[in-house]
């Protein structure tokens, strides 16, 4: 498990720079590996697991996929506004829209399942601190379901002002394995100061 800085793409890009991949061949055990177990956007810091066995990423795959159902994915965001009521579940189906060069996720009656847990955490400044669970794992699912929600995560690009660095951190990941998988990533630099307003320590 790494703690992935916000910026850092987990793939190298087109446009060049680090990536997370690059760092492989120092993890690296045998000839082959490591492996992604899941990816997070470039602009979301935390929890990013990586495997360096070939058994260990299918077993953490098939834990991680919605029909097993069986892992723990915690997300925390800065949201713009401040919901109403103190949690609830955002039950809205995605679909990839694209428009030119640029796609996004939208709601749409015909995309496939999302479903999104959301527990008010605290507010500070006329904006909230949420907790997010996902019950599926679509892309963009806790991005797209925010701005559906009326209250987009801020500083996001693509579905907020895209003011500021984007504030959401990949909180917590559980795997229930014979040897558990357990991992909790701090706040970002960039949120640090929200959260201890909002909860005080952290």
């Amino acid at each position: 498990m790494v703690n992935k800085p916000a910026g850092l793409p987990v793939y190298p890009g087109r446009a060049g720079g680090a990536s997370v991949e690059d760092f492989f061949p120092l993890w690296r055990r045998g000839k082959t590996g490591p492996w992604l177990v899941h990816r997070l956007d470039q602009d979301t810091a935390g929890c990013l697991l990586i495997a360096r066995k070939k058994a260990f990423l299918l077993e953490a795959q098939a834990l991680m996929a919605e029909a097993a159902g069986k892992s723990e994915k915690i997300y925390w965001a800065v949201l713009r506004g401040v919901p109403r009521g103190s949690a609830g579940e955002i039950n809205a189906p995605l679909a990839k829209i694209t428009e030119g060069k640029r796609w996004r996720m939208a709601v749409a009656v015909d995309g496939q399942p999302a479903r999104t847990l959301w527990r008010l955490l605290g507010v500070h400044g006329g904006n909230a601190l949420v907790e997010f669970s996902l019950l599926t794992g679509r892309t963009h699912q806790i991005r797209a379901h925010a701005a559906q929600f009326g209250h987009p995560v801020l500083g996001d690009p693509v579905y907020g002002d895209g003011q500021g660095r984007m504030c959401l951190l990949a909180r917590k990941l559980v795997l229930p394995l014979a040897e558990p998988v357990v991992a909790t990533a701090p706040p970002p630099p960039h949120m640090a100061g929200f959260v201890e307003a909002c909860l005080g320590t952290f």
